[in-house]
């Protein structure tokens, strides 16, 4: 049994993180003996492009190549009949697109799409520490990062001194995090405080975009939150912590894993029953005890129902990027 190259990939990288996720995706296809066409997002296309021009010159001319553009030419590379693997690191419907196109022309898809990562917070744990976390989880880098914390489910004893707590680092958070990537995304994140809003949330702390040019969101913080509100069922991918109140540990197990995603969650207890229920519970990729970020050596880790599939980091990776090839050989007559 030979692993060999599977020819060409091609990697489509976005915006929020463009050179550690091109650095996983373009090292692991380019040794394992593969030719790469790399297409970083047309939302922050210099970074990416000049770190793949780094690479390419010291490379063989032709082994990687760059291509410039918008999710048009994204497409047709994903359709192209000669690109044998499609690499991609983005939006849940460009995923689903991907997908369907290499389904029906038999390319391998590697797909790291949206995710609507629930945070856990049980009853037995100091409203500090929790709320510290879910404050972590929620702005770091202002929300934008592929397994931030989406939804917080808190249960009962602990959500006034939690939910307090939360606040106060929300307005810490105000003077650390920077804009968002471009006002049209800023937009999209105000739209899910709004609907919040519309349909019966309280608005703690922010909530409103900043007057003037640019496009920063201020750290948010909404109480009263319920499964039919857009920032709990989709990727919200801003500095929006929504938090819904349950009666038990039972209760937010429940909800948290009824999700059309499957990225990663997290889950803040003392007790080693519900830590052990949850990750053996929760269908996602990457379970997370006691910290809003972390996980498997490498970054390996498989996501699930619409956020995607295969390994995107860790050596699992170089797996994906090749097939193997059985070579039966027997003596002549």
């Amino acid at each position: 049994m030979i692993a060999e190259p599977r020819g060409v990939v091609a990697v489509l990288t976005p915006w929020n993180d463009p050179v550690a996720v091109a650095a996983g995706l373009l090292g692991a296809a380019l040794v394992t003996g593969n030719t790469v066409v790399h297409k970083p997002s047309e939302r922050c296309p210099a970074t990416g492009r000049r770190f793949a021009e780094l690479l390419a010159a010291r490379l063989p001319d032709g082994v990687l190549e760059i291509l410039d553009g918008d999710a048009r030419v994204g497409a047709r590379l994903a359709a192209a009949d000669d690109v044998d693997v499609v690499a991609h690191v983005g939006s849940s419907a460009t995923g689903r697109a991907i997908a369907r196109v290499c389904a029906d022309r038999g390319a391998k898809a590697i797909l790291e799409n949206g995710g609507n990562d629930a945070l856990i917070v049980d009853a037995d744990l100091d409203p500090c520490w929790a709320a510290e976390q879910a404050a972590t989880g929620a702005f770091a880098n202002a929300g934008q990062i592929c397994v931030s914390v989406e939804r917080i489910y808190v249960v009962e004893p602990l959500a006034g001194r939690f939910v307090e707590q939360l606040v106060g680092r929300a307005r810490d958070w105000a003077d650390r995090i920077g804009p968002l990537v471009d006002r049209r995304h800023r937009d999209h994140v105000h739209r899910h405080v709004v609907d919040a809003v519309e349909k019966g949330a309280t608005v703690r702390t922010g909530g409103e975009p900043a007057p003037g040019p640019g496009a920063f969101y201020p750290p948010t913080v909404l109480t009263d939150c319920d499964p039919t509100m857009v920032v709990f069922s989709e990727e919200t991918f801003g500095p929006v912590a929504p938090v819904r109140v349950v009666a038990d540990f039972q209760t937010a197990l429940t909800e948290a894993a009824n999700d059309r995603y499957g990225l990663a969650a997290t889950v803040l207890t003392s007790d080693m029953g519900h830590a052990q229920q949850a990750w053996r519970t929760l269908p996602v990729g990457t379970a997370k005890i006691n910290a809003v970020f972390g996980g498997a050596p490498g970054g390996a880790s498989e996501p699930r129902r619409a956020s995607g599939s295969g390994f995107g980091f860790g050596p699992e990776l170089l797996d994906e990027m090749t097939a193997v090839k059985v070579v039966y050989w027997t003596p002549p007559a």
